[in-house]
């Protein structure tokens, strides 16, 4: 079976959901696709509604302040978009959101609907604003200068120009499109504008200004930091705090007065800590995110004004200082050239040059060019904000230039910024569940109300003790005190995290954590040292091999060392060498110099004038010309002057130099790159028969392999000519030198702690912007992939000549070589080796291109890359977090651990996020460690397991408590008598709000064990234990209850008018469950796999102990002065005393033997699994059916048989295309390819073809770094490259 687009089973369908034909949206298509209903105010439901917050006492406003959407219903009436006075808007994860529309003019004037007669006009005033006006003096009104609010008296004036309607959502506008009759998203001139426009504007007018000022507002990424005292009506207003107060009102008038006086101080407590724990993840992001400078502009007569940056708007024309900045906006360069450094965005820290984008007036006929701007095809052209200039370069003393095209929260870094404020919101199931059990806990709160109120009739009691003890039972049956226990959990797990020096700014984060299954790596700086180190060189003469330098000192003079001074591309910022970091590391580990001769360095822009580079120890006075040949010297002099760079591209997979040495007369190319590229390049003669043997004994072992080749060129050459030659020309027919050999070295904890979380069967992937081939490297060397496993290329792509890209290709690839020998072992006698199959087992990899089209034209297959992918790579920021959310929706729970501000959108969009680094990934992260490596990650994941386990068992235990509870009190209600005050004081603040304290002490197991704890409070095995468990509450009680009836000398409760409550009943209910609220805090003290043994928390330990002696010295043998404060009759009778210990004996023993060898058993667990996937469609997760899929299919992935190595395969691609016909499908299939496949790779509007073999999969052109680094004998060429 091979799979392919359009396959109706098991669709799966990425970015947002389908849209309903009925319904209106904004932003469609996109990530940002939201639904959208107009609404306009109804003042008879508005009058309805306030009457019935009032008839409620308020609550109802209470539950429009939960469900604002609610309020918008219950008050206005749908209407048109163009009508709409207010906004409604549901995204695609469910959440709504209400927006008021907004109506102004063009020049600021502040509109207001109001029906009055049709003969009031309007005419708009301007202001004339100077041309460096400040956007805030524009945009703002001021009622002290002209301003003036206008009266519209009918919808026909909403059809005027001059008025804007919009609405704010998600820090973004949307403005009404009168045309299109629907409300579309602000946009700067990111697109759909022509690149003459941006060389002719000279900047803007005063009105211009004052316009575009209103529509844009200020430039400015504001995150606010709400105000305390906003902050406090929040978290007070929340549902579970809304309930303590009611709670604590009831118990006030109850006069139980110490108990709610304790709830009091621990929920004072517990919002002042929630407080500030917002306040200062806002001022964290404030602090990170805010940035001001003074810009300098261009605006009106073209003369330059010095302006703050918040002041910039669309259109404007600035100046890039000459030593750069940090961009406050993204802007289109017009003139001089930038070297950024774009790493907030990207993650890679090479600097990048940035050049003007082209003007199509000035284009030589012939020439194409694009003439619309597009802000991704002409990213090299972009300054993008949040970016580091740092340096310009010009000609002469012009300016380096450029034009805004985005402000705000609409640029690259304002869309990072977005994606913190509003995450993919989290579903975690135990938070949910925990709601469910809420709800269940009120109905059976709701019909103890009713059996209270029947029985309190029924005994004739007035209305203030009805109210108060049916009232009563359900702040019993729901526990107040349920947030603060499981708080106390989770702060325990915090100071744990502390201690090992990870930082938790999310405490929710912790119980999350404890659920993961997969864990996503960066690779540079995470698994790896930040840096590449040098290994070495192997140099090649006669076309053989010598043996590896490791020490460069020893590398003698000669064209090899030539070759490792001069081809690069190195430049000199600010006195210190900048560029790629292999070439520094290269260049600086042969001890030479670098110097740029000619004018400043800022000014110098395609200047002619050479790179010089000479050894340290050679003093020579360098030369400013480029006619070395007029200055010969008998006596050479060890300088060498770079004339030409062929830049690195990928689709080429090499860079070259011409380069003449002082004094010489010949000009000599050098080149390096991709050996297999390379090695093609040369005379074969000077290649080493042994090269693949070489070279796969350094790929094999995760190094970077370069190699380096040379050759001189013609005499008759001159510079001229140099500079006029295609790279085609020149590159060929080189000379083999030798092997550079590099080494991104793994941090020594990353080995062990990949296997740690693979042994606990938790998913380890690796995504990265770095290079496929190094990271494969890097995941078979720290075992994320085994050594028998193999590794598939999932590489999809358009072919050369589909310029509509309406035709996309999806291929699969060996990345190894399936020929290598076995590795021998030998055994002694009478041993048995059973050899696995090393082919079942297979990984994916997949580079961020290919992830786009697989995401774009191949959804269905999604799934099963993601589930059986290892290593991602070349993944953008935003490519990071899309793979995230996949991986969530196929039912995984993910973490993301990085180290770089371009992994901010994946920590935030994770289930949990652990940030190595203090500065813009910390924002975005719950953790931060301290220590630098991924020692955090099992760290994070067992506290988090057993923060998860604590809070699930006291989940369990408050619910148990509040149910045990609920039946004492329903069975003295019965025979109209309750618990005393004191005695809810004994077992409320004594026995449970201590046990639950220090419950959540037991600390975390230190092994991780192979499957995540439950979290689910809704699965089968919860919902039994709790209902066994408050089974044998209930027998014991009911019990203890008649038991005592049946005793002669047993005096039945007489109601009386001053509520004593002391009685045999009474007294025999209190006994039999104060001792199991101890007993359920043992049961369900849970210790392995996920916490330390129960022994091991002394407290918890000694506050068993003290409560069961404490409970037992008030059964057996209490003072009387505990009688009297507690209101108890004890029976005279000793051994009938000790009967009240033998029962709880028996409830301990049976309840541990029920819920830790019955429920707890491999064969319960495993049936009632069975059943719940059977009946419930419960416990199943995506990827599991996506994994049976997978090994069901036997024949899938279409992988070619071929056994070839790819390090042996040297056929270009394109060479490959151009052989075959488009139309003659068998060309492009395994020559073993039945015929079922081609009928179906046919039918398919986007043919998933597969590859002829080996031999025809070469590498894409997304698989080598900056550099052209080999993880792997892997390769393909573009069909971009010359002949």
């Amino acid at each position: 079976m091979i799979c392919r687009k359009g396959e109706k089973s098991g669709v799966y369908v990425t970015g947002p959901p389908a849209m309903d034909p009925n319904k209106e949206y904004v932003n469609p298509g996109t990530e940002d696709q939201m639904a959208i209903e107009g609404y306009k105010l109804n003042k008879w439901k508005r009058a309805f509604t306030y009457l019935a917050c009032v008839v409620t006492g308020g609550f109802l406003r209470l539950v429009f302040y939960w469900c604002p959407h609610w309020l918008l219903r219950w008050t206005h009436s749908t209407c048109p978009l163009g009508e709409a006075e207010s906004i409604l808007l549901l995204d695609q994860y469910q959440q709504w959101f209400v927006s008021k529309v907004f109506l102004t003019t063009k020049h600021g004037t502040r509109i207001k609907e109001v029906k009055l007669s049709p003969s009031i006009s309007f005419q708009a005033r301007r202001r004339n604003n100077p041309a460096c006006t400040t956007v805030r003096d524009a945009a703002i009104p001021d009622h002290n200068k002209e301003v003036e609010e206008a009266l519209l008296s009918h919808p026909e004036a909403h059809m005027d120009d001059s008025i804007i309607r919009y609405f704010m959502v998600k820090k973004v506008k949307y403005l009404w499109n009168r045309h299109h009759q629907t409300f579309e998203k602000l946009r700067g001139y990111e697109d759909a504008t022509s690149c003459s426009y941006f060389h002719e504007t000279q900047g803007l007018t005063g009105a211009e200004l004052e316009e575009r000022s209103i529509l844009y507002g200020i430039n400015a990424i504001q995150v606010s930091v709400t105000p305390i005292f906003i902050l406090l009506i929040k978290e007070v207003l929340s549902p579970f705090y809304v309930f303590q107060v009611f709670s604590m009102c009831v118990w006030y008038s109850d006069e139980y007065y110490i108990y709610a006086t304790c709830i009091l101080l621990i929920t004072t407590i517990s919002i002042n800590t929630s407080i500030y724990q917002t306040r200062s993840m806002q001022r964290a992001l404030r602090n990170t995110i805010q940035a001001s400078t003074t810009v300098t502009v261009f605006r009106g007569d073209n003369e330059p004004c010095n302006i703050q940056s918040e002041d910039l708007i669309p259109g404007d024309v600035i100046e890039i200082p000459r030593h750069g900045c940090i961009m406050q906006c993204d802007a289109v360069l017009v003139a001089g050239n930038c070297i950024v450094d774009e790493s907030m965005l990207t993650g890679e820290s090479v600097p990048v040059t940035k050049t003007p984008l082209p003007n199509p007036k000035l284009v030589k006929p012939g020439d194409s060019i694009t003439t619309t701007f597009d802000i991704k095809e002409h990213a090299r052209h972009v300054l993008f904000c949040g970016t580091r200039v740092i340096q310009t370069r010009y000609y002469g003393n012009k300016r380096v230039k450029a034009v805004v095209v985005r402000t705000g929260f609409y640029t690259a870094k304002g869309e990072l910024v977005r994606s913190i404020l509003y995450p993919k919101p989290v579903d975690f199931k135990f938070e949910r569940d925990t709601y469910i059990f809420v709800g269940v806990l009120a109905f059976i709160a709701a019909l103890g109300f009713i059996y209270t109120v029947i029985l309190e009739i029924q005994h004739g009691e007035d209305a203030k003790d009805i109210a108060l003890h049916s009232l009563d039972i359900i702040t019993i049956t729901v526990p107040p005190a349920l947030p603060a226990a499981l708080t106390v959990g989770i702060i325990f797990a915090q100071r744990r995290l502390k201690s090992h020096g990870i930082y938790c700014i999310s405490p929710r984060a912790i119980n999350i954590a404890g659920s993961l299954n997969a864990v996503c790596f960066d690779k540079t700086g995470t698994l790896t040292e930040d840096g590449l180190m040098m290994q070495g060189i192997v140099p090649s003469q006669d076309a053989c091999f010598h043996d590896e330098i490791r020490d460069m000192c020893e590398v003698t003079k000669g064209s090899l060392l030539v070759c490792m001074a001069t081809c690069h591309s190195l430049t000199k910022i600010d006195g210190t060498l900048s560029g790629d970091p292999l070439d520094l590391i290269m260049f600086s580990s042969i001890g030479w110099d670098l110097e740029e001769p000619g004018l400043e360095e800022s000014s110098r822009f395609d200047m002619m004038v050479p790179t010089i580079v000479y050894p340290s120890k050679s003093p020579d006075v360098l030369k400013e010309t480029i006619d070395f040949a007029e200055k010969m010297d008998p006596h050479p002099k060890e300088e060498y002057g770079i004339l030409r760079q062929f830049t690195f591209t990928s689709s080429l997979q090499r860079m070259s130099v011409i380069v003449r040495q002082l004094q010489s007369a010949n000009f000599e190319l050098y080149c390096k790159g991709a050996p297999e590229m390379i090695a093609r390049l040369c005379r074969p003669s000077t290649v080493p028969d042994n090269f693949q043997s070489v070279l796969s004994s350094y790929t094999q072992h995760g190094y970077r392999v370069i190699a380096l080749a040379w050759k001189p060129l013609s005499s008759k050459i001159n510079y001229v000519k140099i500079q006029r030659m295609q790279r085609e020309q020149v590159e060929k027919d080189l000379l083999f030198l030798g092997l550079l050999v590099m080494e991104n070295k793994l941090k020594q904890e990353t080995t062990p702690v990949i296997s740690q979380l693979r042994e606990a069967n938790i998913r380890t992937i690796m995504v990265t912007g770095d290079n496929i081939l190094t990271a494969l490297s890097v995941a078979r060397e720290c075992d994320m992939v085994d050594p028998p496993d193999k590794v598939i290329l999932a590489e999809a792509f358009y072919l050369p000549e589909d310029t509509t890209q309406s035709n996309p290709q999806l291929e699969f690839v060996y990345a190894d070589d399936r020929n290598k020998k076995v590795e021998e072992v030998s055994t002694g006698e009478n041993m048995t080796i059973q050899i696995d199959d090393p082919y079942d087992k297979f990984h994916f990899a997949v580079t961020g291109k290919s992830w786009s089209v697989l995401r774009q034209h191949f959804p269905e297959i999604l799934p099963k890359i993601v589930v059986k992918g290892t290593v991602f790579a070349r993944m953008s920021p935003s490519q990071k977090a899309q793979l995230i959310e996949v991986l969530q929706e196929v039912g995984y729970y993910v973490a993301m651990c990085g180290d770089g501000a371009n992994d901010c959108g994946a920590l935030k969009t994770a289930h949990t996020g652990i940030s190595l680094s203090e500065a813009e990934a910390s924002v975005a992260s719950p953790f931060t460690s301290k220590t630098p490596n991924i020692q955090c990650v099992p760290t994070v994941i067992a506290q988090g397991r057993a923060a998860l386990v604590t809070s699930f068992g006291i989940f369990k235990y408050m619910a148990c408590y509040s149910l045990t509870q609920f039946i004492s009190v329903c069975l003295l209600y019965w025979i109209g008598a309750n618990m005393t005050d004191f005695e809810f004081l004994y077992v409320d603040l004594i026995l449970v709000s201590t046990l639950s304290i220090t419950f959540g002490r037991t600390e975390a197991h230190p092994k991780l064990a192979k499957e995540p704890p439950p979290f689910r409070l809704t699965s089968l095995l919860p919902i039994m234990s709790l209902v066994i468990q408050i089974g044998i509450q209930m027998a014991v009680q009911v019990f203890c209850f008649y038991h005592i009836q049946t005793q002669p000398w047993f005096k039945p409760y007489q109601e009386n008018p001053d509520d004593d409550y002391t009685s045999y009943e009474n007294t025999a209910v209190f006994y039999g469950s104060a001792y199991q609220y101890i007993i359920l805090a043992v049961v369900f003290a849970k210790g392995p796999p996920y916490r330390k043994r129960l022994f091991t928390n002394y407290l918890f330990l000694g506050n068993i102990i003290t409560c069961t002696l404490l409970t037992m010295w008030l059964t057996i043998y209490p003072p009387e002065g505990a009688l009297e404060f507690l209101e108890l009759m004890p029976p005279d009778s000793i051994p009938y005393r000790l009967l009240y210990v033998g029962v709880a004996t028996a409830n301990l023993i049976l309840s541990l033997l029920l819920e830790m060898f019955v429920l707890d058993s491999i064969f319960v667990r495993k049936k009632c699994n069975y059943y719940a996937e059977k009946w419930l469609t419960l416990g199943v997760h995506r990827y599991t059916q996506i994994e049976e899929e997978i090994d069901g299919c036997p024949d899938w992935p279409p992988v070619s048989p071929s056994s070839t190595s790819l390090s042996n395969s040297f056929i270009p691609l394109e060479n490959q295309l151009s052989r075959i016909d488009p139309k003659d499908n068998d060309h492009m299939l395994p020559p073993d390819t039945d015929t079922e496949t081609l009928s179906m790779k046919s039918q398919s509007s986007s043919p998933l073809k597969s590859v002829s073999s080996v031999e025809d999969c070469l590498l894409d052109e997304d698989s080598i770094s900056s550099q052209l680094d080999l993880g792997q004998p892997l390769l393909r060429q573009s069909s971009t490259e010359g002949s």
